[in-house]
């Protein structure tokens, strides 16, 4: 017997697997049928791997001569803004590996773009310490900075981003302090009102199918978790001189419930609850992983991250083209469409900062909720 495959999906050799027939499924049923030869070639393009460049001159906005970002800037106005905190993963692995992630990720795309005649922007991670959920209270190595100053850090650093020309921001992150950047966001917009393309993506749940297990058709030995199999394996890939495989080890979390109610990090299942909407029903790490790991880090591999991080080079590509073509640079969607502001009343402000009649977004009144 046939099973009839829906309208809009595309079936994969997999058969519980499919993707939507649109730009972004096809994309990425093309990374999962990829042969390992294709993926290298993915990866070659992209410059993977290569040395975390945040000191390298011209790869980030803080890093390139002014007039240089200017004129960047004047063909390719989006921002990607890596996230990532300080936080124990393993002794094996550095505490900055959410921040290398999402930045060697980015400069990845940086690269690809530059090759093509207008490089996308970068700025340099804001937050080398992140907020965190309860559960992480008192691992060392783990830096927990409050959720409201988390927040109001990166309202700021998206108000001068936006200050500065850079009106299409997309924050990459890696950490688990996923609703704290989508309340700053909220907030900055119910703050400022202001028009532009704002978005916060989860790298590995955008392309969460690309970590299947085997038995569902996937390389991994086990669900992604944390300084675990997926992750040593990404800094593997990436950031080899950073990682020791000597020191890894394989542990397991302590639930007090059966499986079933709660996902693991990167929503694979589809379960009731995300990992971060619930306390209490697990002991925290310090009590159960006080190693920093939970789950099979000496599992990791090299060639288990490829697959991954071509797909997630090939969507953020995909996703600033997309934003480019509804929007070229200097372009921002309609002012009465997206804010409650008038188009007359943002007009100087939207200007070429500098330029004559232009006005600083600092001087622009606040209308709406604000907490400042």
């Amino acid at each position: 017997m046939t099973t009839k495959i829906p309208d809009g999906l595309l079936p994969t050799s997999q058969p519980d697997l499919f993707f939507e027939d649109n730009t972004v499924g096809r994309l990425k049923k093309e990374v999962w049928e990829a042969s390992d030869k294709e993926i290298d070639a993915i990866l070659a393009e992209y410059g993977i791997p290569s040395p975390v460049e945040w000191g390298k001159p011209g790869s980030y906005i803080q890093t390139t001569i002014r007039h240089e970002v200017e004129a960047n800037r004047r063909k390719n106005d989006v921002v990607f803004i890596p996230v990532g905190c300080s936080e124990l993963h393993g002794a094996h692995l550095p505490s900055a590996s959410d921040t290398l992630y999402v930045s060697q990720i980015v400069e990845g795309v940086r690269r690809f773009t530059a090759k093509r005649g207008a490089p996308t922007n970068l700025a340099l991670p804001p937050l080398n310490y992140g907020a965190h959920p309860y559960h992480h209270l008192g691992m060392p190595g783990t830096v927990i900075v409050r959720e409201t100053v988390v927040r109001e850090l990166m309202i700021d650093v998206m108000l001068g981003l936006w200050n500065d020309g850079f009106r299409k921001q997309i924050i990459i992150n890696n950490h688990g302090h996923l609703w704290v950047l989508e309340s700053a966001i909220q907030e900055f917009q119910k703050r400022y009102h202001l028009p532009g393309i704002f978005r916060v993506i989860d790298w590995h749940r955008a392309v969460r199918e690309f970590f299947r297990t085997k038995e569902r058709g996937g390389k991994w030995d086990t669900n992604f978790v944390h300084a675990d199999e997926s992750e040593t394996s990404i800094g593997l890939l990436l950031h080899p001189e950073m990682v020791d495989m000597s020191r890894a080890v394989d542990t397991e979390g302590k639930n007090y419930l059966p499986e079933g109610h709660f996902d693991k990090s990167v929503d694979p299942f589809g379960r009731p609850s995300r990992w971060s909407e619930g306390e209490g029903h697990f002991a925290i790490e310090i009590a159960a992983t006080p190693e920093g790991v939970v789950g099979k880090a000496t599992h990791g591999s090299a060639d288990k991250a490829k697959r991954p991080i071509a797909a997630i080079l090939r969507y953020l590509t995909l996703l600033h083209d997309h934003i480019l073509e509804a929007f070229p640079a200097g372009k921002v969607p309609p002012v009465e469409e997206v804010t409650l502001r008038t188009a007359k009343d943002l007009e100087p402000y939207l200007r070429e900062p500098l330029s004559p009649g232009w006005k600083t977004v600092y001087a622009l009144p606040q209308i709406g909720q604000s907490n400042l």
